[in-house]
């Protein structure tokens, strides 16, 4: 069983069901309202523990009821919690979803009790690290942490996957030398190497760029279209599974805790792996709502599409 430690965001999500986005002074109706566990790393951690990781959280909540349900959440999806904090300074994060009738979604975060992760957190978390086969971290917490979490990681032999989400413009180059595996959408991997994405090409170019700053691994996820992967020595284009979509909430967090979970540590089958987290990110994006969406292994075995990577 892969062991798999996620540094990361906690939120409750409000998911606000509405036909389109407001004009600038317009009033819409909602058709719907409805609030589920969310955040960023939770999701992934949600998503690489159903598909069967033995998995672990690094993380923060607030002393209110939004931290007790997702501590209760998470403990129920048989994640290891002992790594997770209380604050009485700060409340758990939130998002607020925007879903508009097309399945597309803008999201606002506060993020509360995420943006308190300190570099004592992750000394105190050593032994869950090196536990590990794989430590994801992704922006939604201090970049100081990650990078502190990163250090240590590699000093004991475990494999880094990053998620430069939501995307940054200022990033310490160190990051990324520590980092094994980073999987960015397109407009993420536009931001950190100002190459645009729109066919393999530029995939190839961007991920090229990737690899040049010190990254091992790349991929870049283009949503329905499916995914490109990147080494220094083979490259590849997985596509998507062509599905009718609800809501795209928590589909790239789905996609990189179900790669987590099938990844071999050194990265060998990044092909069999990343169609595995396609069809796990096909299945999210058929319901409504982030972690009530992500599906369990038997779900994404049930068809016979895809075996275990």
């Amino acid at each position: 069983m892969t062991r798999v430690t996620i540094l990361g965001s906690i939120n409750v999500d409000t998911i606000l069901q509405i036909p389109r986005l407001p004009k600038p002074g317009e009033t819409l109706a909602m058709s719907g309202k409805q609030v589920a566990g969310g955040g960023k790393g939770a999701n992934q951690a949600i998503a690489a523990a159903r598909a069967n990781a033995q998995t672990a959280f690094i993380g923060k909540v607030g002393a209110d009821a939004n931290g007790k349900m997702m501590l209760d959440a998470l403990q129920a999806a048989g994640i290891d919690i002992t790594q997770i904090t209380t604050s009485n300074y700060a409340d758990t994060g939130e998002a607020f979803i925007l879903l508009d009738d097309n399945g597309q979604n803008s999201i606002l975060v506060d993020g509360g009790t995420n943006q308190e992760i300190k570099i004592g957190d992750i000394d105190t978390a050593q032994a869950t690290i090196a536990a590990a086969d794989f430590l994801i971290a992704e922006f939604e917490t201090p970049l100081t942490t990650t990078l502190a979490a990163f250090r240590y990681a590699k000093s004991v032999g475990v494999t880094t996957i990053l998620n430069p989400a939501p995307a940054k413009t200022e990033l310490d180059p160190e990051l990324l030398t520590l980092t094994d595996l980073i999987v960015p959408n397109e407009t993420e991997s536009e931001t950190l190497t100002g190459i645009k994405v729109t066919d393999e090409t530029s995939m190839n170019a961007a991920a090229t760029a990737l690899l040049q700053q010190g990254v091992s691994a790349v991929i870049i996820t283009v949503g329905a279209k499916g995914a490109y992967y990147q080494t220094k020595t083979e490259h590849g284009f997985v596509k998507a599974f062509k599905v009718d979509t609800i809501d795209t909430t928590a589909a790239g967090d789905t996609f990189i805790g179900a790669l987590s979970s099938q990844l071999n540590k050194d990265l060998s089958n990044l092909d069999t792996a990343v169609r595995f987290a396609n069809k796990a990110s096909s299945l999210t994006v058929q319901k409504l709502g982030a972690q009530p969406s992500i599906p369990h292994l038997s779900e994404i075995l049930a068809d016979g599409d895809i075996q275990k990577a």
